[in-house]
C-alpha cells in the first residue's frame, strides 16, 4: 500500500492542531481527504455529509481511482438523483484510521519519519466524526443539511446528532445500530485474527518488511462479505450451483458459484484496502456504544433536540436488524424528537441500501426535500 496521502485524485485538509481521541491520547498532525459534489450556495445551507461504511470511502459518486469503478452510492448522490446535486453541495471524507488518504495506520508518523503501523492509536466513532467536524469548520460550514449514512456510517450519523446537534438540521442512519453487538464484534474478531495469523502482517510491520498479508485480510473480506448477504440472496444468485464445472470435484477448489463470488471478493479487496486499517476500523466499530460514550441513556441524549431523523431498515438485514433500527426510533421518540421509520421489505440482505431499492430511494428523497423546503433552500 503506497502512503503518499497525495497519490489520491481528491481534495485534502491538513489541521495541526492536536486532535484529542477518546483513548486520551491524540493526533498531531490530521489530514483528512474527502470528495464534493454540487456547489455550496451563498449562505452554505445545502450541504451535506454522507459517511461511508467499513469498507467505503470519499468516492460515493466518482470513479475510484484503484478500481476504476463508479462510486458505492453513484445511484443515490448525483444529478436529479434522491441526493440531488443540482441542489445540495455533498462531502464525503475517508474516516479517521482509512487508507485513502485521510490520517490511519500507513499515514507517516510525524515523530519517527515512518509509517505508523500499529503505533497508530486506536480510534472510535466518536473521533471519526470530530475529525470531519474539523473539515466542516475549515470548509465555514455553521450548520448542515443533513448528515446520511448506512452501517458504520449510521453509527458516525448517531455520533454526530449527539455530539452536535446545534450544526445539523437533519440525520439519516440506516440499517445501523446504537451499539455493535455480541453478534457483530464476533465476526470483526474473525477476521482481524485471520489477518494477525497471516505471516505477511509481520507483527503489524508489513510496509516496513516489504510484505503485504493478503491472505489473511482476503479471509476477513469473505467472513465479512456473508454477513452483508441474506439468506433468500445467496440461494437466489448462487444456490447450489456449480462453478464452470458439471460435477463436483472431490477436492477443495471452488466447485460451487458461492465459493467462486466470495474468493473474487476476498482478491479485489485486498488491491483496495489496508490490513492495519481494517483492524483499526472494525475496533472502532466494535468500542461504539452511543449509550456509553455519553453517560446516558438514549433517550436523555436526544431529549428535546430539534434534528429530525428518518431511521431505514431493511427486513432481510440480520447484521443490523430492523430490531436494532427501532429500538433508536423508540429512543427518540420517548425523547420527543421529530422521527420518521421506514422498514423496507428487501431479501438483499444489508447491502440493501447500496442497491435498488425503489422504495427506499422514494423516502429518502421525500424526506431531504422535505427538510431542504423547511429550511428554505432554493
Amino acid at each position: 500500500m503506497n502512503t503518499d496521502q497525495n497519490k489520491f485524485p481528491c481534495s485534502y485538509f491538513t489541521d495541526t492542531k492536536p486532535l484529542l481521541l477518546e483513548n486520551g491520547t491524540s493526533i498531531d498532525e490530521l489530514t483528512v481527504a474527502y470528495e464534493s459534489y454540487g456547489k455550496l450556495n451563498q449562505d452554505k445551507s445545502n450541504a451535506i455529509i454522507i459517511c461511508h461504511a467499513l469498507s467505503g470511502d470519499q468516492f460515493l459518486a466518482s470513479k475510484n481511482p484503484l478500481t476504476n469503478k463508479d462510486g458505492w452510492w453513484n445511484r443515490m448522490v448525483g444529478s436529479g438523483k434522491p441526493i440531488d446535486t443540482d441542489k445540495y453541495f455533498v462531502i464525503c471524507a475517508n474516516v479517521l484510521g482509512g487508507c485513502l488518504g485521510s490520517t490511519g495506520p500507513t499515514s507517516i508518523n510525524p515523530s519517527t519519519g515512518e509509517e505508523y503501523g500499529l503505533n497508530f492509536p486506536v480510534i472510535t466513532i466518536s473521533d471519526m466524526v470530530n475529525a470531519q467536524m474539523r473539515l466542516i469548520q475549515h470548509l465555514k460550514i455553521d450548520k448542515l443539511l443533513s448528515v446520511i449514512g448506512g452501517s458504520m456510517g449510521g453509527m458516525q450519523v448517531l455520533e454526530w446528532a449527539a455530539t452536535y446537534p446545534s450544526n445539523i438540521l437533519s440525520a439519516i442512519p440506516i440499517a445501523t445500530s446504537s451499539r455493535h453487538t455480541a453478534q457483530n464484534i464476533a465476526f470483526h474478531e474473525l477476521g482481524r485474527q485471520a489477518i494477525m495469523a497471516d505471516p505477511d502482517w509481520s507483527g503489524g510491520n508489513y510496509i516496513k518488511a516489504g510484505t503485504n498479508p493478503t491472505k489473511g485480510l482476503s479471509i476477513a473480506r469473505m467472513t465479512a462479505h456473508v454477513t452483508y448477504l441474506s439468506e433468500a440472496s445467496l440461494t437466489k444468485k448462487f444456490g447450489r450451483r456449480l462453478q464452470d464445472k458439471e460435477e463436483i470435484s472431490f477436492g477443495f477448489d471452488a466447485d460451487f458459484q458461492i465459493e467462486s463470488y466470495l474468493r473474487h471478493q476476498g482478491l479485489t479487496f485486498v488491491d483496495r484496502f489496508d490490513a492495519n486499517s481494517y483492524l483499526y476500523i472494525t475496533r472502532a466499530m466494535d468500542y461504539f456504544d452511543l449509550e456509553k460514550t455519553h453517560r446516558k441513556s438514549l433517550t436523555e441524549i436526544f431529549e428535546k433536540t430539534n434534528i429530525k431523523f428518518l431511521i431505514a431498515s431493511f427486513t432481510g438485514d440480520w447484521l443490523y436488524p430492523p430490531s436494532e433500527n427501532l429500538m433508536i426510533v423508540r429512543a427518540l421518540s420517548a425523547g420527543g424528537a421529530d422521527v420518521s421509520f421506514v422498514n423496507i421489505e428487501s431479501d438483499k440482505g444489508h447491502d440493501a441500501f447500496l442497491l435498488e431499492e425503489p422504495e427506499f430511494d422514494d423516502a429518502m428523497r421525500g424526506f431531504i426535500n422535505s427538510v431542504s423546503t423547511e429550511a428554505k433552500i432554493l
